[in-house]
């Protein structure tokens, strides 16, 4: 089972990073994409990935972060996509959500980085909040060759718009609580090969874990819930979820062994 988007590299694991890790494979984990979210913070992330197979990173700038973002930092970026081949550009996009937010930076940024993505001819994993139409938008006029859109959350007329443009659509936690009739009604409805499967650990923890701390190990029991809003097994939506996330990221996850390093 793929973790499609999982922060695993957050200081919320620092003290037990080998254990959160562990614990995941051995619920059935084996492959997890960690975005990244700052140039600053690259280094780091690939330092905390090191040694842990069947993790990949991408590398990105994430909207939150752009304040931070200096005018080298693109050139930065470009430098690591071209030395370390990650497995996608992100994580990118827009949020709208938070107050006072530099709308017009982020556009910017996202923009160039949709640029780099298709000069790297690299997929690249979506932030989108409060700015589906206006991430469509630009998608549309800077092609890339598809991606995914992390946690989505939006209508089924715009899911089905990123679904033409060559998107997957990512669900987890979310869709986990009764109350998210939209979202749950997305993952029980969409077609069989648009769903990816995502923690987004630390955060969007599911019904279960209250506000606690979200893990790369719970995908297992989130699976099961979409599994049962789709009417499916379990091992059903699995395999057809990696097939998903497989055609996204290409070789990388094709044939991983399951055992446990």
């Amino acid at each position: 089972m793929i973790d499609t988007h999982c922060h695993l590299d957050a200081a919320e694991f620092a003290a037990d990073r080998g254990a959160v890790y562990a614990a995941a494979r051995a619920a059935g984990v084996s492959g997890i994409v960690v975005p990244g979210v700052a140039v600053s913070a690259f280094p780091a992330q690939k330092q905390a990935l090191a040694g842990l197979p069947g993790c990949v990173a991408a590398y990105g700038i994430h909207p939150l972060y752009v304040d931070q973002a200096g005018p080298q930092d693109l050139a930065v970026l470009r430098e690591w996509l071209a030395a370390e081949q990650p497995v996608a550009v992100g994580e990118i996009g827009l949020d709208f959500f938070v107050p006072g937010c530099d709308v017009a930076r982020q556009n910017e940024l996202f923009v160039a980085q949709l640029k780099l993505a298709r000069e790297f001819d690299l997929p690249v994993i979506l932030h989108v909040r409060r700015a589906v139409d206006a991430v469509l938008h630009e998608l549309r006029r800077i092609g890339v060759r598809g991606g995914i859109a992390h946690a989505f959350n939006g209508s089924r007329q715009q899911a089905d718009a990123f679904i033409k443009l060559g998107f997957k659509l990512g669900f987890g936690g979310a869709a986990t609580f009764s109350g998210s009739r939209r979202i749950r009604e997305l993952a029980a409805t969409l077609p069989d090969d648009s769903i990816v499967l995502e923690t987004d650990a630390p955060d969007i923890p599911p019904a279960w874990l209250g506000r606690g701390r979200n893990a790369p190990g719970e995908l297992p029991r989130i699976a099961a819930e979409i599994a049962a809003l789709r009417g499916i097994p379990v091992a059903a939506l699995a395999a057809q979820a990696d097939d998903n996330a497989r055609a996204v990221f290409g070789d990388v996850f094709r044939d991983r062994p399951s055992d446990s390093p």
